[in-house]
């Protein structure tokens, strides 16, 4: 449970960071609309982000691993579109947003994990 509280709050700060800085991707709410949205944005990076990969295997052998880049791009499209579904004004406006937007929450969420993980042991 531990561990999932932590996923849960470096999804958000993550998230947080880009909306803040990358133009083009837009959030109205509070912070508990914010953890909604990292749950939701969990949830597509552990349930469909796998299936997607799965069958977008040979783009990812071709462009090598380049495609990473769409690919997470897309998962944040992809939460955008559930976030608004739900009702949390969430969007993003063009594929360079949620490219450079992914680009900014995998960082982020990579230098939050090492440190978190450090803190840990």
């Amino acid at each position: 449970m531990k561990s999932f509280l932590i996923r849960l709050l470096i999804n958000a700060v993550a998230l947080y960071v880009t909306i803040q800085f990358i133009p083009g991707i837009y959030f109205s709410g509070g912070i508990d609309t914010l953890l909604i949205l990292a749950f939701i944005f969990g949830l597509v990076n552990a349930i469909i982000k796998p299936l997607f990969s799965f069958l977008t295997c040979g783009f990812y052998v071709i462009t090598l691993g380049l495609f990473t880049f769409i690919a997470n791009a897309a998962m944040l499209w992809l939460t955008g579109s559930i976030a608004q579904m739900v009702g949390i004004d969430f969007s993003i406006e063009n594929f360079w947003a949620a490219i450079i937007g992914a680009l900014v929450i995998s960082i982020v969420s990579f230098v939050l994990s090492l440190f978190l993980d450090r803190k840990e042991k």
